[in-house]
């Protein structure tokens, strides 16, 4: 089944407290991405802040007061971006902010997000060619730390990798949800 890789931003890491979702973005190999800044939703307010995380990812609370979406809003064209494609993040924390994004926006289900640690191809993998592959992928990635940036290196990875087969054939929808308007996809 064809995969679209994807990475959140979070408030903190979870071993500072419960974590709240700031950034999401999708990517595939080809080059095609997308993130979205998300608004702190009211039941997360007691939720903790980690400066240590403000300091990797450069978003301020005021940043995502003044340029975040509403969660429904974010969960609704994530949602119709990933469309039925099984989406793949390199750590097992992605499918838990899903769920707190999709919870916060009253959605009874969430994008279900899986580990690449869970694909059965990733194991077989050499591990130098691994090490090549990651270095090709660092090469590539323009900042650290920001979800649609994060998502692209994912994907590169997994491209590089010669897992792309899979993301190969995914095309975005015929019309997607761009910069917060519906358009035809790039």
């Amino acid at each position: 089944m064809p995969f679209i890789a994807i990475d959140f931003e979070a408030s903190c890491l979870p071993q500072y407290g419960r974590s709240f979702p700031i950034e999401v973005g999708i990517a595939t190999d080809f080059g095609w991405s997308r993130s979205w800044l998300i608004k702190p939703h009211a039941s997360w307010r007691d939720w903790q802040w980690s400066e240590e995380a403000e300091t990797l990812h450069g978003i301020s609370r005021e940043r995502l007061a003044r340029e975040g979406m509403d969660v429904a809003e974010v969960a609704r064209h994530l949602r119709a971006a990933v469309g039925g494609y099984e989406l793949i993040a390199d750590s097992y924390f992605d499918d838990e902010w899903s769920r707190v994004l999709f919870r916060a926006a009253g959605e009874p289900d969430h994008v279900a997000v899986r580990c690449l640690a869970d694909l059965r191809a990733f194991h077989d993998i050499d591990p130098e060619r691994l090490h090549r592959a990651m270095a090709e992928a660092d090469m590539q990635r323009a900042r650290r730390h920001r979800a649609e940036d994060d998502a692209r290196w994912l994907a590169r990875l997994l491209g590089e990798l010669g897992l792309e087969r899979a993301m190969s054939t995914y095309a975005p929808p015929a019309r997607s949800i761009w910069q917060g308007e519906l358009i035809s996809a790039p």
